[in-house]
């Protein structure tokens, strides 16, 4: 599999659909596909949180695609998806969503995992959290 064969690799600002991510990642020969859904959540660290909003870098959709590669490239996996989220987002929306095919669960697990957690490390994607209280905060901003 190569990077040119995902059908679903974005940034955007509409709603993701972990139906589309799921259909995208669908292949004969896989038997497992797993789907990562970040969705927004009510609190972060014992506060209450009413909304995020999230601003990326012009060069996030490349850095999206480059962490998907280095999962495709994976020759036990059979197809990756995934998308993240601009814009203000409300209280169970999701932000991320990550979807891997492969033979056996074991692998696609794996594959998904890695995809997240590439993703959470590489994108220059920053969230902004606002609180019931109507103050906010810059997460993981440099």
């Amino acid at each position: 599999m190569t990077a040119t064969e995902a059908a679903l690799c974005r940034v955007t600002e509409a709603a993701l659909s972990t139906t589309d991510h799921l259909d995208a990642v669908g292949r004969a020969g896989a038997g497992a596909a797993v789907l990562f859904a970040g969705v927004v959540r009510d609190h972060d660290h014992g506060r209450s949180v009413v909304e995020l909003e999230y601003v990326a870098h012009p060069t996030a959709e490349d850095v999206l695609r480059s962490c998907l590669a280095e999962v495709a490239a994976d020759p036990l996996v059979h197809a990756v998806a995934v998308s993240h989220r601009v814009g203000i987002l409300h209280i169970g929306d999701a932000a991320l969503v990550a979807a891997v095919s492969a033979a056996h669960r074991g692998e696609a697990f794996a594959a998904c995992e890695r995809l997240v957690d590439l993703v959470k490390l590489r994108l220059p994607v920053w969230k902004r959290q606002v609180f019931t209280d109507g103050t906010d905060e810059w997460v993981n901003c440099p």
